[in-house]
């Protein structure tokens, strides 16, 4: 997939009570920002608002485990760059049919759906409904934290949310869409999530990566050459793992050990397969993690990430990954 070119741009716009008299004809669209390069936007709407925060938090509701309930209460922290854009476009594209767009869309380009709502819902009733904990206060995806144009929690409420990556990133995509005065507004949130291998392994990322792609790959396990002796250094995420897996207890992993290239395809299925075991039992041995909760196994070279021709390639190659069973 093609890099795509950040634009730089914060852009506020000062709501009035003009604006609820206003029809969609009399709003300008903004100039000078690009739409978000992996998402279209709504056919026929304008850009009124637009908010690039570099680094922050942001909390992710997703379905409850084995139910179709908006987990509010325990959602994923997301780290990364935020991109707030706001669109408006005509009323009679109500917000139930705007979101039959975006989900067609979305499944048509192979994302993932973590949530998906619309108006006359469960999670859009009530006092402490999804909305009120996610837009409408300080603590939590608050308008004010990413600036806003509109309040997007209008009348009528559709919110779709969805995943898909970009150069082994997780891009996240929040559209929320509502009523407001004489106009649908579709806020959509763009969460670029940086990948969870190039930095220390923790409970959070782990948290991400499992839930999100069912695998995680771990890069701060570290072995001596054509050893399966594991390394001191490793404590740190050796103990983020068991962590992990002692706040998961219902549920069961594989530990998959992999290889690069170097050396023959039998002696690197050993290798691999002695690393996943050595790991396993570390984590149960000193860390506590229940033994039934593990499986380990090595698939040698057979699974490469990057090129194996290249220094950086083989780097990325040799790993040991967490799968959910």
């Amino acid at each position: 997939m093609k890099k795509v070119t950040l634009i730089l741009a914060v852009i506020i716009i000062v709501i009035s009570t003009n604006l609820l008299a206003q029809d969609f004809k009399d709003f300008k669209e903004i100039k000078n920002v690009k739409d978000y390069s992996l998402v279209s936007r709504f056919k026929g709407s304008k850009l009124v608002y637009f908010k690039e925060t570099k680094w922050d938090t942001y909390k992710l509701p997703v379905y409850s485990d084995n139910t179709k309930e908006p987990n509010y209460k325990d959602p994923l922290i997301l780290e990364g760059k935020v991109k707030r854009y706001q669109y408006i476009t005509t009323p009679d594209n109500n917000p139930a049919y705007v979101l039959k767009n975006f989900e067609t869309a979305f499944k048509t380009n192979a994302y993932k759906i973590l949530l998906k709502g619309k108006p006359g819902e469960d999670f859009d009733e009530g006092p402490a409904s999804f909305y009120g904990d996610y837009y409408g206060s300080q603590e939590n995806l608050n308008l004010d934290k990413f600036g806003f144009g509109f309040d997007a929690i209008g009348n009528n409420k559709a919110i779709i949310i969805a995943v898909t990556k970009k150069d082994d990133n997780n891009i996240y995509v929040v559209e929320v869409i509502s009523d407001f005065s004489n106009v649908t507004v579709i806020t959509q949130d763009i969460i670029e999530v940086e990948a969870a291998e190039t930095g220390m392994v923790t409970v959070k990322n782990m948290e991400e990566g499992i839930s999100i792609n069912g695998h995680i790959a771990i890069y701060d396990i570290h072995f001596d050459t054509g050893k399966s002796n594991i390394k001191p250094e490793s404590a740190d995420a050796l103990k983020n793992i068991a962590d992990y897996f002692n706040t998961h207890s219902d549920k069961k992993f594989f530990i998959v050990g992999h290889t690069d290239n170097i050396g023959d395809f039998a002696s690197n299925m050993t290798l691999s397969e002695n690393r996943a075991k050595a790991v396993m039992n570390e984590l149960i041995t000193k860390y506590g993690v229940n033994a039934g909760q593990l499986k380990a196994y090595g698939v040698a070279n057979l699974l490469p990430v990057a090129s194996n021709s290249t220094k950086e390639g083989k780097t990325r190659n040799r790993r040991v990954e967490i799968v959910e069973q």
